[in-house]
């Protein structure tokens, strides 16, 4: 059911993305740099849910884990579904624009790095990293000051952050590169307070000694 209204929310723009690419050219779309951009896309983006889901079932046990820890949601998908869309119509009308292969490498090396990041958070907190936000406090919720958080307060939401933005400089996405830094920013200028709260419900004056010293690592989110 799910995914009938998701395909019937986007039906117009598929329509648009199949009449670019019967317009196209086919050594537009199958060039060497739309193979490679696009492909190491789709290894980035596959690589980032899996894992992410495996290391969840590690971490929670295969029962406590469900398919929202794969991180996809309705916008999520709309939000790729985009940016792939911008990909195809600029290739075809501006492949001189995906050509620009120091860009596309900045990105490359974004996408490592934030990946790495957000893994290292992951591993570090172990039981304690959650991808819902904690209201009640559990005994194997602890807080944790040593690693990579010794650096930054949230450093998984700091590495999705630059893995977000570094996949569509990835692909030379000019206008997706911009939207996905304001909306995944906006998103953790929100979160990032909410959870906070109960960070400070749960760990008292212990959280906020630690939040006083290290940034959140959001930018202009303290």
């Amino acid at each position: 059911m799910f995914l009938k209204q998701f395909w019937g929310d986007l039906d117009f723009h598929i329509q648009v993305l199949l009449a670019a690419y019967t317009t196209a050219s086919k050594s537009e779309i199958f060039s060497y740099t739309a193979c490679r951009q696009l492909s190491q896309m789709i290894f980035a983006v596959s690589f980032f849910h899996i894992s992410e889901y495996i290391l969840a079932i590690l971490f929670h046990g295969h029962s406590n884990v469900t398919p929202r820890s794969l991180l996809i949601s309705k916008y999520y998908l709309l939000a790729m579904f985009f940016s792939f869309l911008e990909y195809f119509v600029e290739i075809v009308l501006l492949p001189g624009l995906k050509e620009y292969w120091w860009i596309s490498n900045v990105g490359l090396v974004m996408v490592i790095v934030g990946e790495i990041i957000r893994k290292m958070a992951v591993i570090t907190a172990g039981k304690s990293f959650t991808h819902l936000i904690k209201i009640y406090h559990e005994e194997q919720h602890k807080l944790v000051t040593h690693g990579v958080y010794r650096f930054v307060r949230h450093p998984g939401y700091s590495g999705f952050l630059i893995w977000a933005v570094g996949t569509q400089i990835m692909l030379c996405n000019p206008i997706s590169t911009v939207g996905f830094a304001i909306v995944v920013w906006h998103f953790f200028y929100k979160r990032i307070p909410y959870e906070e709260y109960f960070l400070r419900q749960f760990f008292g004056s212990q959280y906020e000694e630690y939040a006083r010293q290290i940034p959140s690592g959001v930018p202009f989110v303290k």
